[in-house]
């Protein structure tokens, strides 16, 4: 009896396999393929009712920030200064620079009328001015810084002896003098701009005196010497080129 009822139970089983196996698969799934497999032996693989899905991969998205770059104007070149005007043949590893001066002060020919001989130098104290007498009733006038209240002079010398880039010694009377208003002078100076004689230096006779250059050309035209006849350096090295020893001198 429970030998039979097993065997009916086995033929049950086999005669209900292949409906229930239908109904498993009744929807199959879709056959998921990537595009890079979508070649046409690949597509033979559907039928009917089951096709290929194809999945297009999608673009890829930046994540994250992205900073802009900043945008950079070029700053403009700075201008140069101006390069100081220089004078060629006084010292050439040393250049003088050029100052303002009065006009009426630079060197220029003018009409002179005097009985002494060309080659003389006459120099007028009081309008601060130097002569150089030419041929044909003219002159080469310069501009010239001339003795301080008290030590004005006049009188008639020679050019005795010339100095390019003079050294300087003070007097011991000036020495004492500026001690006096607290200002302490060297006892000898090297020839050099810094040197109140400046470039060239002319004496005149046995004296202390001398027509020289300058380290403070913007004096040219004032009574602030000691009583000597001062010109700005590039002046007194084009007189000194023109000036020979034994030259006559006028100073009044």
């Amino acid at each position: 009896m429970m030998k039979s009822a097993l065997i009916a139970a086995g033929v049950i089983g086999l005669l209900a396999s292949p409906a229930l196996g239908d109904d498993r698969y009744a929807s199959r799934p879709p056959i998921v393929l990537s595009p890079d497999l979508t070649a046409p032996w690949v597509n033979q693989l559907g039928s009917d009712n089951v096709r290929p899905v194809v999945y297009q991969r999608p673009a890829p998205q930046w994540r994250g920030f992205i900073p802009r770059l900043p945008f950079f104007r070029r700053a403009p070149a700075p201008e140069a200064a101006p390069a100081p005007q220089q004078v060629a043949g006084i010292r050439p590893d040393l250049p003088v620079i050029r100052h303002q001066i009065e006009p009426e002060y630079l060197p220029q020919m003018v009409d002179y009328q005097t009985e002494e001989k060309p080659g003389t130098i006459v120099i007028d104290t009081n309008n601060r001015f130097l002569y150089l007498v030419m041929a044909n009733g003219q002159a080469r006038r310069y501009g010239v810084g001339v003795g301080k209240p008290g030590f004005e002079w006049a009188g008639v010398h020679k050019v005795t002896r010339k100095t390019e880039w003079p050294e300087w010694t003070p007097p011991s009377e000036m020495v004492s003098r500026e001690a006096a208003k607290g200002h302490y002078l060297p006892a000898r100076m090297d020839g050099g701009p810094e040197n109140p004689l400046g470039a060239r230096a002319m004496y005149l006779g046995s004296t202390l005196y001398r027509i020289h250059g300058t380290n403070a050309p913007w004096t040219i035209g004032s009574a602030v010497s000691s009583g000597c006849i001062r010109l700005r350096n590039e002046d007194v090295v084009d007189l000194y080129e023109r000036v020979k020893v034994g030259t006559r001198v006028i100073v009044m």
